[in-house]
């Protein structure tokens, strides 16, 4: 409700309420002393101004856009106890008061110009009822209280009196309403600031990608932002109020945090896996503080971040340093092994060939022969792994290398009658800018890997998906129904020498690794113990790679 609305409302409420009073003296009045009262036209007077009141009443809403109705309901107000006070006794009346309210109400709606207006109105015509007392005749139609006016000095004395007090009043309340506007519009300002302020500060918060958590002294939490919500996967409305070493699953070496300060620990800054509502297991990193204030501690501050994919990042960044590593240390191994082992080898067949040997000899001669022929395989596999590869880059259809696998693996010595081969591919092209046959090594090393991963038997699916819009890379997946890979076994199956089959140098899947990896893509594996493998390498479409 606009205000200068609620301050009319107040002031029909008010002369309302005059009126009742003025009502209620004169009945007791004419109870008492009957006759000594002029109660025809007082009475009609009060009745006048009651209707006048109904009639004001009807026009509130219409007082904001046309403001002389205010302007008019407070002369009126003054033009009647005017009348009031003529018909009283005029400078004799006890109702000259009564030019006090109209003034504080201008003042009140019309601050400081609108008291002085009122008040100097209310000065002019108390001035004339008294001139009318002195010098003009009483209309015959209203009976004058028949009182002995006093000597004209004293009216004089009186009116002016009553001026001065009337242009005093609205000088004074005039001056105190506009100092209670200007200080009711600080106040808003002020308001509206900290409200701003407040605003700000919670966009601030609610901004940050760290979860952000406040608490009182005794670990309840006070607040909680919108990543704390992404992260932990709680609603703020579930977490506020609750002990924060319950929502955000604090370990125990943060037990004393929320004690006396001799109790807390030394080191607040943890990291700890973290159950999210959705039953996700992620890695928190959390730092505590206390939460510092003019007063001294109030509570706590807990700022927390999932780590997860940056601590996968890390072993990923470690993995790659000792793969680094065991590169360089591939070329001195091919000079000091590879060559010698060579020479070994030919002259352990130059003398199986021409020693006569018994049957138990030429055995042994045939495992020398036979594992340094698997060990020179061994650094052949290792050389191909650690050296860059030159790359023949070439737009080619990944489906032709899909189906050509597949009809090799048909006649691979890997490839058992229990084993089923199964491809699935796209209808129309899909294209990528690679090298051939480093494509095709991938596909070959992990189907290689699938068939040995199935000693029993099973499907091996070989599967292309291409780009869209939507999921911008090509992917190759190789999937089978083998023995699968236990959880913990996961992070390190693309170190060199990780193997576990009884074929293969572990090379394999480390090749698979260097080679996408060269192409910024990624590798990704999804396996279930005693329920199989799908391994799926993806290449960006916007990194070498293309979709026609």
């Amino acid at each position: 409700m606009p205000t200068i609305r609620r301050k009319l409302l107040g002031l029909i409420t008010a002369r309302a309420a005059v009126i009742s009073v003025l009502l209620g003296s004169a009945v007791l009045i004419q109870i008492k002393s009957p006759g000594s009262f002029p109660i025809d036209p007082y009475f009609f007077l009060l009745g006048l101004t009651f209707a006048l009141t109904v009639v004001y009443s009807l026009t509130v809403r219409h007082a904001e856009r046309h403001r002389w109705l205010v302007d008019l309901q407070l002369a009126a107000d003054a033009g009647i106890v005017s009348a009031m006070v003529y018909v009283t006794g005029g400078v004799n009346s006890y109702f000259s008061t009564l030019y006090v309210l109209p003034i504080i109400a201008a003042s009140t709606l019309r601050l400081w110009r609108g008291g002085i207006l009122v008040g100097a109105l209310s000065s002019v015509l108390y001035t004339g009822v008294v001139l009318a007392q002195y010098f003009g005749t009483p209309a015959s139609s209203i009976v004058v209280v028949a009182q002995s006016v006093p000597p004209l000095r004293v009216a004089i004395y009186t009116v002016g009196l009553n001026v001065f007090g009337f242009l005093a009043v609205a000088a004074l309340t005039g001056y105190l309403a506009e100092g209670l506007r200007r200080a009711d519009a600080q106040l808003q300002q002020a308001s509206s600031e900290l409200a701003d302020v407040q605003a700000f500060s919670r966009h601030v918060v609610d901004s940050l990608t760290s979860g952000l958590a406040t608490t009182d002294m005794t670990g309840i939490v006070v607040t909680y932002n919108r990543a704390a919500e992404a992260i932990t996967g709680l609603a703020g409305s579930r977490a506020i109020g609750e002990p924060a070493s319950a929502v955000l699953q604090l370990p125990a070496s943060l037990a004393g945090l929320f004690g006396p300060p001799q109790g807390r620990p030394q080191q607040t800054r943890v990291e700890y896996g973290f159950a999210r509502a959705d039953g996700r297991q992620i890695e928190m990193g959390l730092s505590a503080a206390p939460l510092m204030t003019p007063r001294g501690e109030t509570g706590f501050i807990l700022t927390f971040q999932d780590v997860t994919e940056s601590r996968k990042l890390e072993r990923e960044a470690r993995v790659q340093q000792r793969l680094a590593a065991v590169g360089e240390m591939a070329a001195g191994i091919a000079h000091e092994i590879r060559n010698p082992l060579a020479s070994m080898s030919g002259s352990i067949q130059i003398l199986r060939q021409e020693l006569p040997l018994t049957d138990e000899q030429g055995q042994l001669m045939d495992i020398v022969i036979r594992e340094s022929e698997r060990l020179n395989e061994t650094i052949r596999s290792f050389l191909a792994y650690a050296r860059p590869q030159r790359q023949s880059m070439r737009h080619m259809d990944v489906r032709q290398v899909i189906t050509d696998t597949a009809t090799l693996l048909q006649n691979s010595p890997e490839r058992s009658e229990l084993h089923r081969i199964a491809v699935d591919v796209p209808g129309d092209p899909v294209m990528l800018q690679a090298d051939e046959a480093q494509i095709r090594q991938i596909v070959w090393n992990l189907a290689t890997n699938g068939l040995r991963a199935m000693p029993s038997g099973g499907i091996l699916t070989l599967a292309v998906v291409p780009a869209t819009d939507a999921r911008p890379h090509v992917a190759i997946s190789v999937s089978d129904e083998g023995v699968g890979i236990a959880p913990e076994e996961l992070e390190g199956i693309f170190q060199p020498f990780r193997g576990s089959f009884e074929r293969g140098t572990g090379l394999g899947l480390a090749m698979v690794h260097r080679i996408v990896s060269d192409y910024s893509g990624e590798v990704k594996v999804n396996s279930t113990k005693g329920a199989g493998t799908t391994v799926q390498v993806r290449f960006p479409a916007g990194v070498g790679a293309a979709v026609s």
